[in-house]
């Protein structure tokens, strides 16, 4: 972690006058990873806690959603997927100068290569399994019963996800990427039809933004859910499954070109047969839709790093890294419909 600017007196008072358990800020950490909201670590008289806060200059329209996701994990703190419990949600930019919110810290590990280096072989599988559950979980999750029936709009989810990030794209747009142009006029050509199915759906699930506990392969806590809202499941499924085809690159690890069994982890069809046993699903029909479909929002949200980057607003110092990745992804989208 690096340090961070932040007047820690005004944050302190505010933060000890709204958590009664919170105490004296003593420091503040900003964490180096993570591409969109920049993170801290606050060290407190009462224990540590996480800040999440919107980054500066100018957003894109309904991005950077803190306030969504400090609703959506008030929510889950009553269902069984492992989210960190929340605390205090601030409009108030007059204390560090943008919305935030306050969770606990959670003391785990994050896998940020997928391949998982220094795990013993059968905890490979482990890992690969217990993501699935949670995301089955997370799938599970009533809505209705945990006030999240708001959340998101029912139906039409592709057709909606299609329309925000072809806008976000063209807003952050620096330079033509024809594989990107072949892939928009591909899936608006080719969208789905609505097959009724809404779930709560994460939005960016993958393996480096879950945290396992140190001593054994339990998920503690699913982060970031920036991107959260009510839609299909299928897309949380495809967002994790496109890493199986994506060759490690700086900015983001994959598991292309990877040999699985010698690792013990799963191959693509056999994780996404697991989570149709799980859904009692007997399959996912039109597999390559959903997955040249992720990895377009991929290369669509890796654009508006390299966009911040460029504008000086970006949260990571490896933005860029992240920002050069649009081109590729539109490629990988491109091979799996070819």
């Amino acid at each position: 972690m690096i340090a961070q600017a932040l007047d820690i007196e005004k944050l302190g008072a505010y933060l000890g006058s709204v958590i009664p358990a919170f105490g004296d800020l003593r420091a503040v950490e900003k964490f180096v990873d993570g591409q969109s909201n920049p993170t801290f670590r606050l060290r407190s008289s009462g224990g540590d806690f996480v800040l999440r806060r919107q980054p500066h200059g100018e957003l894109l329209s309904s991005a950077h959603a803190v306030d969504r996701e400090f609703q959506v994990l008030s929510a889950l703190a009553s269902t069984e997927v492992p989210v960190p419990k929340v605390h205090h949600l601030c409009n108030d930019d007059e204390i560090i100068g943008s919305m935030f919110y306050i969770m606990d810290f959670v003391d785990g590990r994050v896998y940020w290569d997928p391949s998982v280096p220094g795990v013993p072989f059968d905890e490979r599988y482990q890992i690969y399994d217990q993501m699935n559950k949670v995301l089955a979980d997370v799938h599970r999750v009533d809505p209705k019963s945990v006030g999240l029936q708001d959340f998101g709009r029912p139906g039409n989810y592709y057709e909606r996800q299609f329309s925000r990030w072809s806008k976000q794209y063209r807003a952050t747009e620096t330079d033509e990427i024809p594989e990107m142009e072949y892939l928009i006029e591909w899936l608006e050509a080719n969208m789905v039809a609505d097959d009724g199915r809404t779930s709560l759906v994460h939005g960016d699930y993958r393996i480096d933004n879950i945290m396992f506990a140190h001593d054994t392969r339990r998920v503690v806590a699913v982060m970031d859910w920036e991107l959260s809202t009510l839609g299909h499941p299928f897309a949380d499924l495809a967002c994790q499954c496109v890493l199986w085809r994506w060759k490690a690159a700086p900015g983001l690890q994959g598991l292309g070109g990877v040999d699985l069994g010698s690792l013990g982890i799963p191959t693509e069809e056999q994780y996404v047969e697991r989570y149709c046993q799980r859904a009692g699903l007997a399959g996912v029909p039109n597999w390559s839709f959903y997955i040249a479909f992720g990895a377009f929002r991929l290369a669509a949200i890796a654009q508006g790093v390299k966009k911040r980057a460029l504008d000086g607003s970006a949260s990571s110092e490896r933005a860029m890294q992240v920002g050069i990745l649009a081109r590729p992804m539109a490629v990988l989208g491109m091979g799996a419909i070819n």
